[in-house]
């Protein structure tokens, strides 16, 4: 059996969990609610106090899917009740970001503005202190969403080996090349 799978999902107070007939699993929470169509392969059942994911079969694709799904409610559960943040920096000469609303208007070293339209379901809040890089926090209760648009902002000026300018996740150690003068001496 999954060692993932297998384990029971505690759900915690003030969520609620249902399981329709269609294998549609609903979690509502005081953050809001999620939904999450479940592989027919699989069975969920509410007993106690927990959430137990099964499966049918030992198929490889059965087992796959059995940890899988177990993460995606698990996730799910944290997201109503904690919900999610990313922390992205701009790091570069005269990089900067500015939330108006659900968009986001980054200056990238290009020539134009990135004018980027935020789902409904993200909260943006971007804040420039003097000295420090220019910060975009992003948050939510979906966790799929929350990385996508993550990767999406990261993906228009990934950050460059040589000295590090891009877009980069708070906290992430690059990996800088030496460049040119190393290779001379």
């Amino acid at each position: 059996m999954s060692r993932i799978g297998k384990l029971p999902i505690a759900i915690p107070q003030g969520v609620e969990i249902t399981v329709t007939d269609t294998n549609m699993v609903k979690v509502k929470g005081k953050l809001g609610e999620l939904q999450q169509l479940v592989d027919p392969a699989l069975t969920v059942k509410v007993e106690n106090g927990e959430v137990v994911v099964s499966r049918h079969t030992d198929s490889k694709d059965h087992k796959a899917k059995h940890g899988l799904y177990r993460v995606l409610i698990h996730n799910m559960v944290k997201g109503v009740t904690e919900g999610y943040t990313t922390v992205q920096e701009l790091v570069g000469v005269g990089y900067k970001a500015e939330a108006k609303g659900q968009m986001l208007d980054l200056s990238l070293g290009y020539s134009h503005h990135i004018y980027m339209e935020l789902p409904v379901e993200v909260k943006v809040e971007t804040t420039t202190e003097r000295g420090k890089n220019p910060l975009i926090k992003l948050s939510s209760i979906d966790k799929q969403l929350i990385g996508q648009v993550a990767a999406k902002i990261r993906s228009l000026r990934k950050p460059e080996p040589y000295k590090g300018k891009g877009v980069k996740f708070q906290g992430e150690e690059l990996r800088k090349k030496p460049g040119k003068a190393a290779a001379e001496k």
